[in-house]
């Protein structure tokens, strides 16, 4: 069965939430969900040391590239491995690449107990990847970016909400 976004549905809006306080992950307090946090993800049949590696890796159909990706030292690394050959992308990457981040995201969530803590944290705080760079994924400079890796996240937090209130709902 596939999720809202797999089958096109957009992700959470940006809106203006019941509490006015964001919260920001670029690092700080919420680090963990930025992809470059050091939580290992099993994604696509293999361990990845982090988000980053997977979501850079899934760039390329190849699994030599995809190796080569895995394997590089640091996030960081792995983003810059993957950035020097824009010419190997895979043709789609730019219809793909927000719902492979979310599947990735939803991995990491699933395996990781105090990840899971954390995002429940939030309450419904807006969730805002506060890249000072980045501003597709996050926020950018001039703080006015499209935010998808924190609607990911927001995304991501509904749907555990919904599926904790599931069983929730069947307890005796």
């Amino acid at each position: 069965m596939k999720t809202p976004i797999e089958s096109g549905a957009a992700l959470a809006p940006m809106t203006s939430s019941a509490s006015s306080e964001r919260i920001t992950f670029y690092e700080l307090k919420f680090y963990m969900f930025s992809n470059f946090s050091s939580f290992a993800v099993h994604y696509d049949g293999r361990d990845w040391p982090t988000s980053e590696h997977a979501y850079q890796a899934m760039k390329f159909h190849g699994y030599l590239l995809q190796e080569w990706v895995r394997n590089q030292r640091s996030a960081h690394d792995a983003m810059k491995a993957a950035q020097s050959k824009p010419e190997q992308y895979r043709p789609d990457w730019s219809e793909v690449k927000v719902p492979i981040m979310l599947e990735i995201c939803r991995a990491k969530l699933h395996q990781h107990p105090y990840i899971q803590r954390k995002l429940m944290e939030t309450g419904d705080r807006e969730l805002i990847e506060s890249s000072p760079i980045d501003s597709f994924w996050g926020w950018g400079p001039n703080k006015d970016g499209a935010n998808h890796l924190g609607r990911v996240w927001m995304t991501l937090r509904d749907e555990w909400r919904g599926q904790n209130a599931n069983v929730e709902a069947r307890r005796p």
